[in-house]
């Protein structure tokens, strides 16, 4: 039997950005080596409806500006809306790849390259399509004393695994990527397999990209 997620807050310390002033706290627990962090704007102990993006690392996105991906920006957007309310957390999760870690992450880049979708990719390597959870994320904002959230996302499992968890969603504020020609079976892909509600005009798209993931 797998004994229950017990995170502990190791530190917090300031850390200025181009956004402003934050706090970064980070979180050990006692399932896996893994450190997860808060950044944390203003007080939000007891308070409801509090700005929260759960973001899940990306070396390659969040780094590099990768435009594989949406990752970076939507970080950088969600650090930007949470200074200007003034208050509101970025919990930024330890699971690269959609769960699957860099390595994996690489060989699935690789298998995209080829021609699969990243969602097929991942099934390819032998792993879930999307490995994540997010009990880290709701023990992180119980202990930070966060009551309810608006939540910056465009994945609704996020808003389901949170409330199973013990953290209600009172708002889902989307966050709307730049699409570039690297990208754009990325997100078409998250829609159409991966239920994300990502606003794209599907009609300008080629017929071929309309129809792939929906088997």
């Amino acid at each position: 039997m797998t004994d229950a997620l017990v995170l502990h807050r190791e530190v917090c310390a300031r850390v200025p950005t181009g956004h402003g002033e934050f706090q970064l706290c980070l979180y050990t627990n006692n399932q896996d080596a893994k450190e997860h962090l808060a950044l944390l704007k203003g007080d939000v102990q007891g308070k409801e409806n509090v700005l929260v993006r759960i973001h899940s690392e990306c070396f390659t996105g969040d780094v590099l500006g990768s435009r594989r991906c949406d990752c970076g920006e939507q970080l950088d957007r969600a650090m930007e809306l949470i200074a200007e309310e003034g208050e509101g957390v970025v919990v930024y999760l330890r699971q690269e790849g959609r769960g699957i870690g860099l390595l994996e992450k690489l060989h699935a880049y690789n298998l995209q390259d080829e021609g699969m979708d990243t969602f097929d990719a991942n099934l390819a390597l032998g792993h879930a399509a999307d490995s994540r959870n997010y009990q880290a994320a709701a023990a992180i904002l119980a202990d930070l004393g966060v009551r309810s959230v608006r939540l910056l996302t465009n994945n609704p499992s996020k808003i389901q695994d949170l409330r199973a968890h013990g953290i209600e969603t009172t708002e889902r504020i989307p966050l709307v990527p730049t699409v570039y020609a690297e990208n754009e079976r990325y997100l078409l892909t998250k829609v159409l397999r991966m239920h994300h509600l990502i606003p794209l005009d599907r009609e300008s798209l080629p017929a071929q990209e309309k129809t792939n993931g929906r088997h």
